[in-house]
């Protein structure tokens, strides 16, 4: 065939040079290869998994609900004083704690009644108005499932919030253990300064067996006069196992 002949070729042709064209892979430059299908699955499970942690644990994305040291946005008043002299310290601590509550409300809700299934409820709860060492130390280091609370079973994990100050941790145990209808005496600065103190050494979170002994056992301490001063315990400490 001379080089200006026109050429002339079937349309079977054709099609069998573009599907020839198609099956053929382009060639990839190193480094730039596609990642493998298992790194997407990889990445999806984690951003789920991180999504519904955070949805959780702070507090709906709101600074005011997930800081232990603010009240009332328009509350700038510190934590560690009590300006108001018509607060007595219960009610003092009753105010502040539901501040400090704030950053539990993601798990146990504002109503103390916690998630079905998920999160055991703190209104009625024995582990709340039961013996103050033992719901101490949960604040303090955690507590891993499974519990029985009021007949059920969970089987969740709290993470530790052993970063709150003695007054922080006073002033929430005092909120949960008379709110929602619970009645207990509250719960001092100097109380869980001895758990702190006790507990130094302990790593991990705490089961529902490592606090049997604790069920009932509240921690030594005078308690201030107020609404908040019924059932307390007696002065004189006892050791304890960390």
């Amino acid at each position: 065939m001379k080089q200006d002949e026109p050429t002339n070729y079937d349309a079977t042709d054709l099609d069998r040079l573009h599907a020839a064209a198609r099956r053929e892979k382009p060639t990839v430059q190193p480094g730039r290869e596609p990642a493998p299908m298992w790194v997407f699955v990889a990445s999806m499970a984690a951003m789920l998994i991180g999504g519904g942690y955070a949805g959780a644990f702070v507090g709906g994305f709101d600074f005011n609900r997930s800081s232990p040291f603010v009240g009332e946005p328009e509350d700038v008043r510190p934590i560690e004083i009590n300006p108001e002299g018509d607060l007595d310290p219960f009610q003092f601590a009753m105010k502040k704690g539901a501040s400090v509550y704030n950053n539990c409300t993601g798990c146990h809700q504002g109503t103390g009644m916690g998630q079905p299934g998920a999160i055991p409820p703190l209104a009625g709860s024995d582990w709340v108005t039961g013996g103050t060492e033992r719901v101490a130390r949960v604040v303090l280091h955690g507590l891993a499932g499974p519990v029985t609370v009021k007949g059920n079973t969970y089987n969740s994990v709290m993470t530790p919030f052993g970063q709150l100050s003695d007054k922080e941790i006073s002033y929430v145990l005092t909120y949960i253990r008379n709110s929602w209808g619970n009645e207990a005496h509250m719960v001092t600065p100097e109380m869980v300064k001895q758990v702190r103190e006790t507990t130094a050494g302990h790593t991990g979170a705490w089961t529902e067996a490592t606090l049997a002994e604790f069920a009932d056992k509240d921690i030594p301490g005078e308690i201030p006069a107020g609404p908040g001063a019924t059932a307390a315990p007696a002065a004189a400490p006892a050791p304890a196992q960390p």
